[in-house]
């Protein structure tokens, strides 16, 4: 098997690090749209290109004569990079755009649960003008979720109650660039997320994972794609039971029956509330950091679940019972004001129980004094990048060191047979990040997770 992988951040790097793992995989070419060092040393090839356009990812998928892709990214899937993946013979892991709107379009998504009757979906209201949107807002007694319809990278939604009035968050609607709305009840409870492999009506889930969205510790300060996040041994997180993960895989299974033809990765973000779990939304991929979490602990072939969907018949899926922490190393400021340019200085994987992946940085990854993964292809880059991709004056001029960007930089991965566990070793990689970056440290702390335990069981009547 060849496979194209597309995207360039931690969540691609964890899907290279699967792929090149394979048994049955012999050659993993990647499209990026900016370089990624860890995806450079794993993967044959590597091109930095525009990952939306779907006549370039064609260009190069022929190029690198592969037959099969797995997409990362939301971004492509909404401009229809499987749709012409497949038209030229590539196999897409990943769902056409039309499937894709579960994600990409959130009023669609949600008519789309109420006509098909899926369980746990919340009340909802849709709106195709800012100005009625924020009257709609003000008027309501209970608090609610404020949503554009499109990609907002996890960063559009506003919630009233702890994070803003109903005025406020009508104000954030009139000042916004968007005109479509959906309005839905507020849900509480704790938050997870579910993922499974799909193809063919077919499901294969992964274990539950939290997420920890808000910036700062003790869950304070504005949303961001993802400060990290962490899973228990086994399939279940510490707050829930059987039942409730059972409802959550029954929920996903409703909306697969629903869609037509759906493949890939289906992403299933619930809350946990006092009636059981309700959706919050459902991502078209991989979560990122969800993915870092749950790829490690993959005991499948991934090559194999690939080959096996796109012939029909995907093999049982299995994942190790270990735990996973993973924190990610951003720069001071983010997201509201982030800024560049410090130095990371972090070890790499190595046999201490700790993975490192990595997202946005500038330079070459510490470990790798030359490019190791198909570096001829990253100097031949397509001319119309415009930007480096390996070897270059800026990578030089960097002396083979890393720094950040304005995002996400690094995201390191405790392994352990706890959660506990887990989160010590990851707190060990991240001993001593440096100036000028900044990690969430509580994340799968056990005062933080007892804390989530406490929520269920209040909420339940224990």
């Amino acid at each position: 098997m060849k496979v194209l992988v597309i995207g360039s951040g931690g969540r691609e790097h964890a899907i290279t690090r699967a792929l090149a793992a394979s048994d049955v995989v012999e050659e993993v070419h990647a499209a990026v749209s900016n370089r990624n060092p860890g995806i450079v040393e794993l993967a044959d090839s590597v091109r930095e290109l525009d990952t939306n356009s779907p006549d370039e990812v064609v260009g190069y998928a022929n190029e690198a004569d592969v037959s099969y892709a797995v997409v990362g990214p939301e971004a492509p899937l909404e401009a229809g990079v499987v749709d012409a993946l497949e038209e030229a013979g590539v196999y897409g892991f990943g769902p056409r755009a039309a499937d894709a709107r579960i994600e990409t379009d959130k009023a669609w998504a949600r008519r789309f649960m109420g006509e098909n009757g899926v369980d746990g979906t919340p009340d909802f209201e849709v709106f195709d003008d800012a100005d009625e949107t924020a009257e709609y807002v003000v008027a309501q007694d209970d608090d609610v979720a404020v949503k554009p319809h499109g990609l907002t990278g996890g960063k559009g939604v506003r919630v009233t109650g702890d994070q803003m009035t109903h005025d406020e968050a009508a104000e954030y609607v009139r000042d916004s660039d968007w005109d479509d709305w959906v309005v839905e009840e507020r849900l509480v409870g704790e938050e997870f997320t579910l993922q499974a492999f799909v193809a063919n009506g077919e499901i294969r889930p992964s274990p539950a994972v939290q997420d920890h969205k808000r910036a700062y510790e003790g869950d304070e300060g504005p949303n961001t794609g993802g400060m990290g996040s962490y899973n228990d041994a086994g399939r279940l997180l510490p707050f829930m039971d059987e039942e409730e993960y059972d409802d959550a895989l029954g929920i996903m299974e409703q909306v697969v029956e629903g869609l037509d033809d759906y493949r890939g990765v289906l992403y299933g973000q619930f809350m946990l509330t006092d009636e059981g779990p309700k959706v919050v939304e459902f991502n078209a991929r991989f979560g990122d950091p969800e993915a870092m979490n749950v790829l490690p602990l993959l005991e499948t072939d991934f090559g194999e679940l690939v080959r096996g969907a796109s012939e029909g018949e995907m093999p049982p899926v299995t994942f190790a019972e270990r735990a996973t922490v993973c924190k990610y190393i951003v720069p001071d400021g983010y997201p509201t004001d982030p800024e560049a340019g410090a130095e990371i200085d972090i070890d790499v994987e190595g046999d201490d129980g700790t993975l490192v992946f990595y997202a946005s940085v500038d330079g070459r990854s510490p470990s790798a004094g030359q490019n190791t993964g198909g570096s001829d292809d990253v100097d031949e880059r397509s001319p119309s990048a415009g930007q480096n991709t390996g070897g270059s004056d800026d990578v030089d001029a960097r002396d083979g060191k890393l720094y950040t960007t304005t995002s996400r930089a690094v995201a390191v991965v405790g392994l352990g047979d706890t959660i506990s566990e887990a989160e010590e070793r990851a707190e060990t990689a991240l001993d001593d990040v440096g100036e000028g970056l900044r990690v969430r440290h509580d994340i799968g702390k056990p005062d933080v997770v007892q804390k989530r335990v406490d929520h269920i069981r209040e909420l339940r009547g224990e």
